[in-house]
Order: C-alpha cells, then structure tokens, then sequence
C-alpha cells in the first residue's frame, strides 16, 4: 500500500500518523454560504494537503468567490463544470464529485471527503476525526453531527443516527473508499455506502461532540425543489437501495415527530410506495440489498444500538483493511 511521507509534527508516540487527507467539494450557486465554509477549512488546525472545489455550472457569484480562496491557497484547486440549466441532488452531486476526483491520483492521500459547501466547520473538525480513526482501525467512515440554525437562532440537531457518517461531510479511510468501489452515482447514495463499508466489516459512525459538531447552513434535504420534495426523494432512495415496506413505514411514523411534522414522514412513506408501484429500478446488487434487510429487520426486533453492534462484530471477520 503507497503512503504519503510523514511530516516530523505528526511523530507522536512513536506511531506514525497519516495525516494527509483530500476533500472533493461539488457546489452550484453557493455564494450566499461558500465563503463561511472556505473560512472554516482555511482555519483547520490540520490543513487539507489539497481542496478540490468541483463548480458545477454556478451562474452566481460563486466562480468569482472561488477563484479569490485559490489564489491565497495553493492547496485549492477550482475544476470548472459547464451549466446543465439546473440544480442536479442523488446522482448530479456525485457526478460532479468525480469530475474532481477524477483529477488527482487518490493514492497520495490518506484520507479522501466528499464536502458540501454550505457548512461551518469547527477549527479543529478533521484533527478530531483523523484522531478518533487513528484510535480505531475499524473506521471506515466517519464525521460529527450537522445542526441547523432555526428561525429563533437555537441550534437543531439533524437527527443523524450515530451508526452513519454525515452526506454532508463523508470523511473516509482511503482504503475503505477504494475497498468499496466508491460512491453509487444514485439517490441514496449516501446510505448504500455506510451499508457496504459496514458489509465489508468497516464501521461507519458519527459523534455528537462539540468539537466536530458542525452547521449545516442549508437544511438537510432541502436544496432543490423544498424539503417536502426531498422527503419523498429520501423515500424513494430507500426503496432503490432495498429497504422493506415494514421497515419504510416504522421509519416513517418515526419521522413525522421531526420538522416538517407529520407531513415529513407521510412524504417518505409516499415516496418509497409511489415508487414500489411504479416498479421504478432499485440498486442491482441482490447480496447486498439482502444484508441491508437483514440490518434493519434486526434494527426493529432488537433496537439499532444493539442491533449495530451485534453487526459490526459478525462482520469483523469480512474486514481486509490492506484490500484495497
């Protein structure tokens, strides 16, 4: 396995710590927040060895706003995409995320994390993380929990669950990435993932803890069409992936306790039944759309903090870290 060299600062212990991480930043028309999350990765207290912003199509100031960071940084990089006419989610964002990890040679990282642009990060957010995976080989994929600003300016917590790394930010050991094949170019395609690293014996996870909380400027699944929309996406994303009608159904009565109220969880249920009726595709792996059931009819009978945990030790016997 090729490894980055390691600079004298990140000797501690007499353990070498690979601190050399990639962040794949796609963006469209983000002025309105890019430059609180370019300041919050200008001050980390580890700095990203290369920022790769994928502008996809911004017809904004958002170019201009680019072009100032990259020429204070030389470790930003600007890859400039042609306008398609619209904001793309699910499979737009993650084409556009390869159109920027198609330009660097992955193997000089150790870490590799897909961005949004419309975060703040706290200052030493990617030290906590790469510290909290140095002491576990078993992570996978990882990151701290989004919170949004409401309209009495109280921080909100998104609800992210804790055996799931954040869409928003996908911190990921290189060798899990590569090991997994990357990320489905499809709605939902940041749930397959923590499903296959967690199929391939990694554990995926994320913390509630003040020094890797972060802000997410935009709430969760409403940057396109309105959050009612993006609820239906997220039903639909979990029919393509291959969650059970049970399984939708709890998960949606659980849900309408969390804004929008009622109307959020009717949305998913609704998008994953329209879809169910439509016979629309659903993702072409059989195995693991069965290891996904098995998950989350275990996640119902024993409850997920038991249910994760009994998984995460069956499948340590399929982890081959120096796979990849």
């Amino acid at each position: 396995m090729e490894m980055a060299s390691v600079p004298s600062q990140w000797i501690t212990d007499g353990r070498n710590l690979m601190r050399d991480y990639l962040i794949v930043a796609p963006c469209r028309n983000e002025a309105k927040f890019a430059r609180k999350t370019l300041d919050s990765l200008v001050k980390q207290t580890v700095t990203p060895k290369l920022l790769v912003v994928v502008d996809d199509g911004s017809t904004d100031e958002t170019p201009q706003i680019l072009a100032e960071y990259a020429a204070q940084h030389d470790w930003i990089k600007i890859v400039r995409r042609e306008d398609r006419g619209k904001r793309s989610v699910g499979p737009g964002v993650i084409d556009a995320f390869y159109a920027g990890l198609d330009t660097v040679d992955i193997k000089q990282f150790d870490y590799v994390c897909k961005l949004d642009l419309d975060l703040i990060l706290p200052d030493g957010y990617f030290e906590g993380l790469m510290s909290r995976m140095e002491a576990d080989p078993r992570i996978g994929t990882c990151s701290g929990k989004a919170y949004f600003i409401n309209d009495a300016g109280q921080q909100v917590s998104e609800g992210i669950a804790d055996d799931v790394s954040v869409g928003a930010s996908k911190f990921y050991r290189r060798q899990c990435f590569e090991q997994m094949g990357g990320f489905v170019r499809q709605v939902m395609w940041d749930g397959i993932d923590n499903h296959r690293c967690r199929m391939l014996g990694w554990i995926p996870c994320s913390w509630d803890d003040e020094d890797i909380r972060f802000i997410h400027l935009r709430p969760m699944g409403s940057s396109q069409k309105g959050i009612l929309t993006g609820r239906m996406r997220w039903g639909y994303g979990q029919y393509f992936m291959g969650t059970s009608l049970a399984y939708i159904t709890a998960s949606a009565i659980f849900r309408m306790s969390k804004p929008p109220v009622i109307l959020g969880g009717l949305a998913i249920w609704w998008g994953f039944v329209w879809s169910m009726i439509k016979r629309k595709e659903r993702y072409g792996d059989a195995e693991f759309r069965r290891f996904v059931r098995q998950c989350q009819w275990s996640f119902l009978i024993k409850g997920k903090k038991t249910a994760v945990q009994e998984i995460n030790q069956k499948q340590a016997t399929a982890w081959k870290p120096a796979g990849a």
